[in-house]
């Protein structure tokens, strides 16, 4: 099972030293999707051995975390932390290596993927707060190493400045909340709809499916993107379609809220293309007036929603048309599974818009499936930016992709 990251973070000591350089409070700060998660690590090195627990703050939510199967290895140390949550049990492993008051480390979520960070020990000789480390333009806030290519560069210039402002003197578009029976779920389940200004049931509008991160839920787009605005600006300046964007909840299951482990909910997004397909869809075709064929269907997300669209979207070319995937997490299949046939899928696919920022840790699981479609010669879009794993590569992502879609020449 794999999915965008959230990221927690451990400490950790070495044998090599006296259990007096080990023993010690640490403290880190990491920038994770879901938010910045603040730890206070306590070790107790026993030989080879070493125990502790760490306090866990985000926003608002506090966590006790204890480590199991802590060892160390000259400079090297490892630990496994185990979450359970909602009947679902998460293996988190570390790998760390230590110097002096750092212990620079490796997170690997059981099929997830990994992320890196240093600790620092408080009272040391270093700063005690640590903060995520990312190399000098080399490191995502969580995620791999990172290796850019020839091929990895902008194909879009920046948008320009207050692409994402609220404009006066412009019209405006309309967000309602909706809730629809979902039959493979099993209850009511709510989207969040914006439809475009001037919206009249006298005319037919094609639809974007827009799908959020693993941390969020059908708000997060509004909260972190505004697609609304992004929309009714390129709309007054004619450069997007009118059209409609859906915004689900790709969690599919009865309590579909991230909960305090976002993680533990990673099976419900796989399970997610039914509800999309045999409930959501039939629901905004019946309540809103739209065109029901799939040059007018677009499907396409950030993160975990990334993942979802290419594995969706892709196996569901006779539905979408249109597919985007912005810096998509570990939940992506491979790209050979994704186009198994790459002549079929260049026949019917009217654009594949991928795309990653050159300081995000996952850049690798998008690179991957853009040297598979460049080796098949598949068209598709490819576009690095300067960002990372955050709202300022997707926020560019959905202004790019919008402008391409419902449009002849897009392809």
């Amino acid at each position: 099972m794999r999915t965008s990251i959230i990221t927690l973070v451990l400490a950790a000591f070495a044998s090599a030293v006296s259990a007096a350089d080990l023993t010690g409070t640490w403290k880190a700060e990491f920038d994770t999707e879901r938010g910045l998660q603040k730890y206070t690590f306590n070790l107790k090195p026993d030989g080879a051995n070493v125990t502790g627990k760490a306090s866990v703050e985000m926003a608002d939510q506090r966590r006790e975390a204890e480590f199991k199967e802590g060892k160390v290895d000259g400079d090297t140390v490892t630990l496994v932390e185990m979450l359970s949550v909602q009947g679902n049990d998460i293996r988190i492993a570390f790998t760390g290596k230590l110097s002096g008051d750092e212990i620079k480390f490796t997170r690997k979520a059981g099929d997830f993927g990994s992320s890196e960070a240093t600790a620092k020990r408080e009272g040391g000789a270093a700063q005690a707060a640590a903060t995520g480390q990312r190399g000098p333009g080399r490191r995502g806030g969580f995620g791999g190493p990172i290796e850019l290519k020839p091929d990895d560069k902008p194909a879009f210039p920046n948008p320009p400045e207050g692409y994402d402002k609220v404009r006066e003197g412009i019209a405006h578009g309309k967000l309602e909340m909706v809730e629809y029976d979902s039959k493979s779920v099993g209850n009511k389940r709510k989207a969040l709809v914006y439809t475009p200004p001037g919206y009249s049931s006298d005319a037919k509008y094609p639809v974007l499916y827009l799908l959020h991160g693993i941390g969020g839920d059908e708000e997060e787009w509004r909260r972190g993107g505004h697609p609304e605005i992004i929309l009714d600006n390129l709309v007054a300046d004619q450069k997007a379609m009118p059209m409609i964007i859906v915004m689900p909840n790709g969690r599919a299951q009865p309590d579909d809220r991230p909960g305090p482990n976002a993680m533990a909910t990673a099976p419900a997004f796989g399970k997610f293309d039914k509800d999309l397909l045999g409930d959501l869809i039939p629901f905004i075709e019946a309540k809103y007036s739209v065109k029901a064929d799939r040059e007018s269907r677009a499907l396409a997300g950030l993160s975990m929603g990334g993942g979802q669209s290419l594995n969706f979207g892709l196996a569901n070319l006779d539905t979408f048309a249109w597919i985007g995937g912005f810096s998509s997490a570990p939940n992506t299949k491979p790209a050979v599974e994704l186009v198994p046939d790459p002549e079929k899928a260049t026949k019917q696919l009217k654009l594949l818009y991928l795309s990653c920022g050159s300081k995000d840790g996952l850049i690798r699981i998008s690179q991957s499936v853009h040297a598979y479609l460049k080796e098949k010669n598949i068209p598709h879009t490819w576009h690095v930016d300067e960002h990372a794993h955050d709202f300022q590569h997707w926020k560019k992502g959905l202004y790019n992709f919008s402008q391409l879609i419902f449009k002849p020449a897009a392809k």
